[in-house]
């Protein structure tokens, strides 16, 4: 009896494991069994690493972006236009890792875990992306940055779809540069600046730092702040660009007055300023679509008062993608809410379809406080901006700001903003690497795209 007890005990034992890993198997097969008929054995869709048969994705307007011809994967016919949309649309290698030919390379070739893979040599039965990108007007952005590192990034922050989206360094898919990889012109040309890179925010940071003030302070419209063009925090000097005067929070604002925000930091102390930040989307991930977006980041937690005060005017060690800072602007424009920006419009055929609908994240703010950034940021682009730095009619509310970056490099200038007018309701995000002020470098990219969004 002894014997045919622990005879059961070792065969409940097995039959449990068995169970385990049959569950195991299966959980993975729905889950990664697109990913594994990825692999490069799979030679009816993979061949040299390079994807050869798969669907088609389009711009918004539909324009075919890439599809499939031959065997291989084929790109747009304008070569600026392949430019311009390789980060979104990604290689047929697979180096960008955000692009949609990668990430959504299981829909692109038609594989459910009940069919398998519909898509076969010279027969695609895979699905079909459209996205909501104007390719004519991210050929446009890519060509305003030139030859300078930046990133563009424009959404209707009432839809959620993402019009315009451009990263530089570039490079033509069909005719990739034999010194990519060493030519410094191409360094970081797989890297999609909009969505994979963080930056110093600079003063654009400053309407986070205000936004602290607002939830935290009572007292924060009439509180003032006297700025003689420099003031000392901690024993070290923090200076301004000018010497401002008495002034209140949005006189601050319009000013950019760099003693202001560092004084206010500190009175504001740590504790606030990682909530309100975080609340805004700081040290979180985020997702495009199904696409992850580098999370920015703000951490004061073992700051000194002079860093704490560095790091409300958008400097210490603050960073942030330009996503993430056209997120924060269409949560502004709608209330405190934003509408979660998206670029895949629809997928159809092999044996999936999709259609966006809108969708809503955490609120980042009251809505008293996003009315008074909508009057303080509009007021900045009246009262403090040069006149026509914008297009007329759209109301555009915006923030310019200069990232230090050290290391004898040029700041990052940076533009971030979006428009009152609701017939043209766009966020956006201009960042322009070692491009000094971004009133003078990112500025006028955001004005003349937007001028075409009218």
């Amino acid at each position: 009896m002894k014997t045919t007890g622990i005879r059961s005990f070792i065969l409940y034992i097995l039959t449990a494991a068995f169970v385990f890993c049959l569950g195991f198997f299966l959980f993975e097969f729905f889950t990664q069994g697109g990913q594994w008929a990825m692999q490069p054995y799979n030679q009816h869709l993979v061949a040299g690493g390079q994807l050869t048969w798969a669907g088609n994705i389009t711009d918004r307007n539909g324009v075919t972006l890439v599809g499939s011809e031959d065997g291989q994967r084929t790109y747009a016919d304008d070569a600026g236009i392949r430019e311009a949309t390789v980060h979104t649309v990604g290689d047929a290698n697979g180096y960008i890792s955000t692009g949609i030919q990668l990430v959504y390379r299981p829909q692109l070739v038609g594989y459910n875990p009940v069919l398998g893979v519909t898509t076969i040599t010279g027969e695609s039965g895979g699905g079909d992306i459209a996205l909501t990108i104007d390719s004519a007007l991210c050929e446009q952005a890519m060509n305003l940055l030139g030859d300078r590192s930046g990133a563009v990034i424009i959404y209707n922050y009432l839809t959620g779809e993402v019009v315009c989206k451009a990263s530089t360094p570039t490079f033509d898919p069909e005719n990739i540069p034999e010194d990519i990889d060493t030519n410094d012109a191409y360094k970081g040309a797989y890297l999609d600046r909009t969505i994979s890179s963080s930056f110093t925010p600079g003063s654009i940071f400053k309407v986070v730092t205000t936004t602290c003030a607002m939830e935290h302070m009572e007292d924060w419209e009439t509180r003032t702040y006297t700025c003689t063009g420099s003031t000392v925090i901690n024993g070290e000097t923090i200076n301004c660009m000018g010497e401002h005067g008495e002034q209140t929070i949005a006189e601050g604002l319009g000013h950019s007055c760099n003693v202001l925000f560092a004084e206010l930091a500190v009175d504001l102390g740590k504790e606030a300023m990682m909530e309100t930040a975080e609340a805004m989307g700081f040290n979180q991930a985020e997702k495009l679509d199904d696409i992850v977006v580098t999370a920015s980041t703000y951490d004061v937690n073992d700051a000194d008062a002079n860093s704490l005060a560095w790091s409300g005017v958008g400097q210490y060690t603050d960073l942030v993608t330009p996503y993430h800072m056209m997120r924060i602007m269409g949560a502004i424009a709608n209330g405190g809410v934003p509408v979660e920006p998206h670029l895949v419009s629809s997928m159809s055929g092999g044996g999936e379809n999709y259609a966006y609908s809108v969708e809503t994240g955490e609120r980042m703010m009251s809505e008293s406080t996003a009315q008074a950034l909508q009057t303080m940021l509009r007021n900045n682009v009246a009262s403090y901006y040069a006149s026509g730095m914008f297009p007329s009619g759209m109301e555009v509310c915006a923030k310019t700001g200069t990232g230090e970056v050290g290391e004898d490099k040029e700041p990052n200038g940076w533009v971030s903003g979006f428009c009152a007018n609701q017939d043209t309701p766009y966020a956006f995000a201009v960042v322009v690497e070692e491009g000094g002020f971004g009133s003078a470098s990112a500025a006028p990219i955001a004005s003349e795209l937007l001028s075409q969004l009218q």
